[in-house]
């Protein structure tokens, strides 16, 4: 009778961690995926927001080096984005994980006209340059 009670224990007590574990585990993944997306959510958006950055950058050089001068920049996006050009400034949306718009705006100094540049996923190939006897700058993408 004693080696009885002490399986049925054993037994319950497997049963109890068993139900234990799966809750937990219900609960977990969940929140876990949920961690995960927003991570990445953060991490492309700081990528987006960087290669624009750089695309900024070029375009305030391009407009304090003056007439003549030219900058080619490569940007690696991991999906495609629209970017607005006007003179003073550039802004695109990323679009996140949950459905949401990221919008970014980076400033800047140059005499563009207003203009949109659709920037592919992968690798872009950007040229900003103020042609000699110009009086405008240009920025295009190079295929």
């Amino acid at each position: 009778m004693m080696g009885e009670d002490k399986g049925q224990v054993s037994l319950e007590y497997l049963l109890i961690f068993a139900v234990s574990i799966i809750l937990l585990i219900a609960f977990t993944l969940p929140l876990a995926e949920m961690a995960i997306e927003n991570t990445m959510d953060v991490s492309d958006s700081l990528n987006v927001k960087a290669e624009l950055s750089k695309l900024s950058d070029a375009i305030t050089l391009v407009y304090s080096e003056g007439q003549g001068s030219k900058q080619t920049l490569y940007l690696t996006l991991d999906e495609a984005i629209n970017v607005k050009i006007t003179n003073s400034y550039l802004s695109s949306s990323y679009k996140l994980n949950d459905g949401k718009q990221k919008d970014f705006k980076l400033n800047h100094n140059s005499n563009l006209n207003k203009g949109s540049l659709f920037l592919d996923k992968g690798e872009n190939k950007i040229i900003v340059e103020w042609p000699v006897n110009e009086e405008k700058m240009i920025i295009y993408k190079k295929y």
